[in-house]
């Protein structure tokens, strides 16, 4: 873990590859201050895994968008690997969608798309969620459907593809705090032979045990040689129907940064 996590966000030299990009603690509402951008609402709450707040996402008809919360948005050094932690808490009772997909809740985007493309259907985006009480990392390519190469991500399939790595065991419960972590890093590409390596890397942690692993991931073709992350997204949404019932999560002490602390 961190050694410390600050109230705000921090832009630290990436000289230690062990450093955070950036840290946020949402123990007040000043996001944009710090920031975070395209949000319309924070609300921060009590009972906090650490510090004196954490933030609240609740949904409260059968609709996919939150209340009291707004998706957001932290753009951060270019890197081509990358790692996320970040504390979270399911409200007692919750219900999952009941489908093999949803909720999505977190995101990394890459330099090929700017800083307002949505992350349904860009160049490369990645999933960090919990789906149906397992840990899920996932990667989706759409916008790649005309490129040269096409797309890495698998066949569209209804509009949309991905690449999915669930952890073999349900692990989320209501009502109590999980650390999730979880690490992409872009594979190398063979130029020469215009094609990429299988050695892109794609882990997942949960309470500091390895749940999802794969070491021969493609995430990105000879398209795209000058691809990096640059942007976190946190957005919890339901699909339109798939809100079992009102409920609520909170996200706290959230860090991104390059590699994993030992």
């Amino acid at each position: 873990m961190f050694a410390t996590i600050l109230a705000a966000s921090i832009l630290i030299p990436t000289a230690d590859p062990a450093a955070p990009l950036f840290t946020e603690s949402f123990d007040d509402a000043q996001l944009d201050s710090r920031g975070w951008y395209d949000l319309t609402g924070t609300r921060i709450v009590g009972d906090a895994k650490a510090g004196k707040g954490c933030i609240e996402y609740e949904w409260v008809d059968g609709g996919g968008n939150t209340k009291g919360s707004s998706p957001m948005r932290r753009l951060f050094e270019p890197t081509d690997r990358v790692y996320l932690r970040y504390y979270l808490k399911l409200s007692k009772g919750w219900g999952w969608s009941r489908h093999s997909y949803h909720p999505h809740l977190s995101h990394f985007m890459t330099t090929e798309n700017g800083r307002w493309h949505g992350p349904a259907a860009s160049h490369l985006t990645t999933y960090t969620e919990p789906v149906g009480g397992r840990l899920r990392l996932a990667l989706q390519d759409i916008q790649n459907k005309d490129a040269r190469h096409g797309l890495t991500q698998g066949p569209l399939k209804g509009g949309y593809n991905a690449q999915v790595f669930d952890s073999k065991e349900e692990l989320f419960d209501d009502d109590q705090w999980y650390l999730v972590e979880a690490y992409f890093q872009l594979n190398t590409l063979d130029l020469a032979a215009d094609k990429p390596n299988r050695d892109g890397i794609v882990r997942g942690w949960l309470d500091g045990k390895v749940v999802v692993e794969a070491t021969d991931v493609v995430l990105r073709s000879t398209d795209f040689p000058n691809m990096r992350f640059n942007q976190f997204l946190l957005m919890p949404y339901f699909g339109p129907g798939l809100l079992p019932h009102p409920q609520k999560l909170w996200i706290d002490e959230l860090a991104v940064g390059v590699e994993r602390p030992k």
